[in-house]
């Protein structure tokens, strides 16, 4: 473990960090967020496409939006990882790294405070994140009105045009992952297939939404489509986006997910804080939960490991 304490050395902002039973932190505030999410080899990450470090950057990203999503700051990650036992512990410090990395570049001030190691036949995973109100509210997606307007920030769509190219082009007959040759890729791609493996999604937006006043507010982890209904859901509305402003591939940009951008409702004469772009309106709850340009919406939309899954690893 001294190599995989040593990725991490110098990045820990706790009065007891990793290496102890349990780590102890300074929360400033009385409310605290705590979220987890748990990446398996096979329906979430291939390592035929996936190196230690982007994994580590992809855990961390993953849970880093989920608590920028409740307004919050990310001050802690703790990690659990369920390795094979011919895992070696190069790896292992790549996935570290990549965790920091991905901390130092979304987060400044969140770290990996601790963990566990196991073994296990499937590498696997799992993280919780710890982020701190700051005396504010959480922004919960069942805050949304009619008459709110929807906006997003970061991307949506990029990271699934880049799984698609990791399926299409990097896979072998019998459907098992192949590893990745960059100079098969032209710039969109590879720019595409790096948001796939290592997301960037802006989570010092999420508390700048909360301090702008938004309604409600989600990470788009599973799609826009999918996600969206989630939120109306949560509120008891209808969401009415504009495929117009989605992008040149509105469809790409609703099925897909994986980005990790917000979304975010705000009353109609709020300021949108930098970074976040209307899509729509919120309206009352009708008998569609979801329309795009004034029509239900009939695409199954976003990602089910349940149903989407191939069963494949590599």
């Amino acid at each position: 473990m001294r190599e995989v304490f040593a990725a991490l050395d110098g990045s820990s902002r706790a009065i007891v960090g990793p290496g102890d039973d349990a780590a102890v932190l300074a929360a400033p505030g009385e409310r605290v967020v705590v979220t987890t999410d748990t990446l398996v080899h096979g329906p979430d990450f291939r390592l035929a496409w996936s190196s230690g470090t982007d994994l580590g950057w992809k855990a961390a990203a993953v849970n880093l939006a989920d608590v920028a999503a409740m307004g919050a700051r990310p001050v802690a990650l703790f990690v659990a990882l369920a390795v094979p036992p011919e895992t070696g512990v190069r790896f292992v410090a790549d996935l570290a790294r990549g965790l920091r990395a991905a901390c130092d570049a979304l987060a400044p001030g969140c770290a990996v405070e601790g963990g566990d190691l196991t073994i296990s036949d499937t590498l696997t995973v799992a993280v919780t994140a710890v982020g701190v109100l700051d005396g504010a509210l959480p922004v919960r997606r069942s805050g949304a009105r009619p008459g709110d307007v929807v906006a997003i920030a970061g991307d949506v769509g990029r990271a699934a045009a880049g799984l698609s190219l990791l399926f299409d082009r990097f896979r072998d007959d019998s459907g098992e992952a192949v590893p990745v040759v960059t100079s098969h890729l032209t710039r969109r791609e590879a720019a595409a297939m790096q948001a796939q493996l290592r997301p960037r999604p802006p989570i010092a937006s999420g508390p700048d939404a909360a301090a702008a006043g938004a309604t409600a507010m989600m990470d788009v982890s599973d799609g826009l489509a999918l996600d969206a209904r989630r939120l109306a859901a949560a509120s008891g509305v209808t969401i009415a986006l504009t495929s117009g402003a989605l992008g040149t591939d509105p469809v790409t940009a609703l099925e897909g997910g994986e980005d990790h951008a917000l979304l975010a409702t705000f009353a109609p004469d709020a300021a949108l804080p930098e970074g976040f772009r209307v899509i729509g309106e919120v309206r009352p709850e009708g008998a569609e939960s979801l329309l795009v340009d004034d029509a239900p919406y009939g695409g199954p939309g976003g990602w089910d490991p349940y149903r989407d899954w191939d069963r494949h690893s590599g």
